[in-house]
């Protein structure tokens, strides 16, 4: 039998006496072993998770009893919990750029938790970080040690998360959420790193996701937790076979189906591009000369029709958000393009801007998007105010029509974004983008950060609002099972260029270039492997 790591019991978390967010939780994961905590934003799995080192707020209480090997945590005094943090538990959070310090170098971040716990410094502090990037796949390390976190992609910033939390032979690693931003070749990435780093080191593994595909893959045994409780775990394989709670089954169960309806052969065509190009320059020395260019989008030609939506799919850095950006002159661009049947590339801002309300845009992370000191009144009638209203229209009366359209209650039009759920936050947007009635609007990884049972309501009224308004959708994902339910057309880019293009069916059932058919099978056997 494998040695238990931690053993929780009775756990509860209750912040300034308010009723407890996690309740009488308990589990335990041994030495070797992964242990998913699944659920949806909400559930307590991250709470949990913070609980059993103490890194929550003062204003948390904590009942209850955790051990790390055989030492209790709850209530342990401050030296004994700085011994066990990053040392014997390491985490991996959700976000690494906002884990990394951007004004540290990658030698100081990581070199820091070594002083701390190992003591260690100068050359030999060097060598163990070198070792540690070239184990999690950081090409030629030692070249990148004086590199800040923005000078990575996502997926290295994540690689270097991992090294920083291997960095003193932790003996258990709790990744909360650790690919939920990520493309899904990144995704497949990692989780192939966490199970070889696992097996060479022979760590225990808590791994905190709302993405079951992720679970199936790589879990041993599953908990699954409701409203602060765990409402069912046990083997993992005998959880996707035979769930028996009711929210189980309803996880399980969520994942967006259906196929869109084909669009009519004599549709008018919205937008139209042709060989659209985006070069960024790059410019050096005092004269600032060009000396090179960043090549973000070459030579792409589509167009799109009413009541169509055009999935475009690659990897960060693919050049999926500029060459929308491109399309909706919002960024420079070379080549053709035509909206609502008129050339507008030459077009300055002052004749363009009758034209952006037919052109809207919806953003990954509705938090970042929507100002935290406007109400939603404030914030979905802004469009309003820049394009004007009709005569005989009421601004307050449009917005409540719209936030009734997207499944909100009007009755909150006076609260502000924080006071609303992520998938609220996103119907929010989507209303922003709306109430102008566009005729193009551009999706940018609009579900990616949402839960599953959320991301089947908002495609469900994505399509219910196409179907409405004849909308014509451009949809940036790297999920691609939202791409297949959602879009009549794929473009598939790499390195700025369309490698692949053509009807869903077409490319999710026969891909025909090497690229396309790894992106299909990093995503879907996640899902079935």
């Amino acid at each position: 039998m494998s040695e238990t790591l931690l053993d929780i019991r009775n756990l509860s978390v209750a912040f300034r006496g308010n009723a407890p967010v996690v309740r009488n939780v308990s589990f335990d994961i041994k030495a070797g072993e992964t242990m998913a905590l699944v659920g949806e934003s909400g559930s307590g799995k991250s709470v949990t998770a913070l609980s059993t080192v103490r890194l929550l707020p003062d204003s948390a209480a904590i009942t209850g009893s955790v051990t790390f090997r055989g030492t209790e945590m709850v209530g342990a005094d401050e030296r004994t919990l700085r011994q066990v943090r990053g040392n014997d538990i390491s985490f991996i959070f959700q976000e690494p750029m906002t884990s990394l310090n951007p004004l540290h170098t990658l030698e100081k971040q990581i070199g820091e938790s070594l002083a701390l716990h190992q003591g260690l410094s100068g050359a030999a502090a060097r060598k163990r970080i070198v070792d540690l990037l070239d184990r999690v796949g950081i090409r030629d390390p030692e070249s990148r040690l004086n590199n800040y976190p923005h000078q990575f992609s996502g997926g290295q910033r994540q690689r270097i998360m991992i090294a920083m939390a291997l960095a003193n032979g932790p003996d258990l690693l709790i990744a909360d959420e650790p690919t939920t931003a990520v493309d899904v070749t990144i995704q497949a990435q990692i989780l192939r790193l966490l199970a070889d780093l696992q097996k060479a080191e022979g760590m225990g593994l808590l791994f905190i996701t709302h993405d079951l595909g992720v679970v199936r893959q790589i879990a041993d045994r599953v908990c699954v937790m409701k409203d602060g409780e765990i409402v069912e775990q046990g083997d993992a394989k005998a959880i996707f076979a035979n769930p028996r709670h009711p929210y189980t089954q309803k996880l399980l169960a969520a994942e967006p189906k259906g196929r869109p309806v084909p669009v009519a052969a004599d549709a008018p065509v919205v937008a139209r591009a042709e060989n659209l190009r985006v070069w960024f320059p790059i410019k050096r020395g005092v004269f600032k000369k060009v000396v090179g260019h960043i090549k973000a989008v070459n030579d792409a030609s589509f167009d799109i029709r009413e009541r169509e939506t055009i999935g475009i799919v690659g990897e960060s850095g693919s050049g999926k958000t500029t060459l929308a950006l491109g399309l909706m002159r919002l960024v420079s661009s070379e080549g053709r393009i035509v909206m609502l049947g008129q050339d507008v590339q030459g077009w300055r801002s002052r004749q363009l801007r009758p034209l952006r309300q037919n052109m809207q845009m919806v953003f990954q992370d509705p938090y970042g998007s929507l100002s935290p000191r406007m109400t939603i009144e404030q914030i979905v009638a802004e469009g309003l105010g820049v394009h004007g209203l009709e005569p005989g229209q009421d601004a307050r009366a449009l917005v409540a029509d719209i936030l009734t359209e997207v499944g909100l209650d009007p009755a909150m039009m006076g609260r502000y974004p924080h006071e609303f759920s992520g998938g609220q936050r996103q119907r929010i947007a989507i209303a922003r983008a709306m109430i102008l009635r566009p005729k193009l609007v551009v999706l940018d990884e609009p579900t990616s950060a949402l839960d599953m049972t959320v991301q089947v309501q908002i495609v469900e009224l994505l399509r219910d609002l196409q179907d409405r308004h004849r909308l014509a959708y451009l949809f940036i994902s790297h999920d691609l099972r939202v791409v297949r339910a959602l879009s009549h057309k794929v473009l598939v880019m790499k390195e700025g260029d369309i490698v692949e293009q053509g009807d869903g069916s077409q490319i999710f059932d026969a891909p025909r270039t090497d690229y396309t058919k790894t992106l299909m099978a990093a995503a879907f056997n996640l899902r079935n492997g």
